[in-house]
């Protein structure tokens, strides 16, 4: 079923708001104005977007250390965003999560997560709690072709599709693992074959075309909110950028004529044409986009920077424990 006009506009607009609040975020970053690390989505635009466009407002995520994309696309405050990687307490964490633990509870975006594979079982938990209370609500869990060789992961699938939790699978296959190709971690050739396993279903999209991975999410979604379990779908894709950052440091682990011919597909400029060809938008309609969305970004970046760090005495405020004396 071909996706209406709309559908493939706000596709269309999640990926741009992605790719520049990235593309900020990694400049930023090698200025020494983001403390720590920044796992950059760039590339993989048309995942998030493509899952997210599918999703109901009261549907779940659970997201990965790469997991700025995924939360943009579920409708994040790009200012609280980039308060938040900056470490100021206006972020959407006080400044005390940074870029690896992100999140919005009210988006229904339950964090991203800097252990691998760690969003995997909170996405399955939910899951558990989305069923036990009679709910139709859906969780997605983001993760990457790596997680899929971790414990974590294996456990969780395992629980979902022995008790037919309503929970979706999204492997975002980049293959590499930080610095290591997929082939040299594991035997098979596509990470779905795992899914069979475990008795859940599973299907390989390409993950540079967001109309096709939006198409794909609403027939799992579909099964799953009909009672049929846990789906898994292993998105075909390619990060541009470093593990980390943007640069790659001297660590030369992927050839330039690699990246160059993933960057051929890029998923915006695929999407572009489409709407183009089907007259969905003109030209100056494509422009008027990006430039609302690059003003929004400047606007997050004026807003984080002004915006203050947090107090020494707020240093216990939201944790879980404090030491007793």
């Amino acid at each position: 079923m071909s996706p209406s006009a709309e559908t493939v506009k706000d596709l269309y607009e999640r990926m741009v708001r992605i790719r520049y609040f990235e593309e900020a975020a990694g400049r930023l970053f090698e200025a020494n104005k983001i403390p720590g690390f920044v796992h950059l989505y760039v590339g993989q635009e048309a995942i998030a977007a493509g899952v997210c466009v599918a999703l109901r407002d009261d549907d779940q995520i659970s997201s990965t250390h790469r997991g700025h994309g995924h939360l943009v696309a579920k409708g994040g405050d790009l200012k609280k965003m980039m308060a938040e990687l900056m470490g100021k307490a206006t972020g959407y964490c006080q400044g005390k999560g940074g870029s690896m633990h992100i999140c919005d509870l009210e988006l229904n975006m339950l964090g991203a997560n800097g252990i691998v594979g760690g969003g995997v079982p909170i996405a399955v938990g939910a899951g558990f709690a989305n069923q036990y209370r009679g709910l139709d609500t859906v969780s997605v869990a983001f993760f990457g072709d790596g997680t899929t060789n971790i414990g974590a992961f294996h456990e969780a699938a395992n629980m979902a599709a022995a008790l037919r939790l309503p929970v979706l699978f999204v492997c975002e296959n980049n293959e590499y693992a930080e610095y290591t190709p997929r082939a040299a971690t594991m035997a098979i050739k596509d990470v779905v074959e795992r899914a069979p396993a475990y008795g859940m279903p599973g299907q390989i999209v390409d993950g540079m075309d967001a109309i096709a991975v939006h198409e794909a999410t609403r027939q799992a979604l579909e099964a799953i909110r009909a009672g049929e379990g846990p789906s898994f779908l292993e998105a075909k894709t390619y990060r541009y950028y470093n593990h980390h950052g943007i640069q790659t440091l001297g660590m030369k682990y992927r050839s330039d004529d690699e990246v160059e011919e993933w960057k051929e597909r890029d998923a915006i400029v695929a999407l572009e044409q489409v709407m183009l060809a089907e007259e969905i938008v003109t030209r100056a309609e494509i422009d008027a986009v990006q430039a609302a969305v690059l003003d929004e970004v400047g606007a997050a970046i004026e807003f984080a920077e002004a915006s203050p760090l947090p107090e020494p005495d707020q240093l216990l405020d939201n944790v879980y424990t404090e030491a007793q004396g």
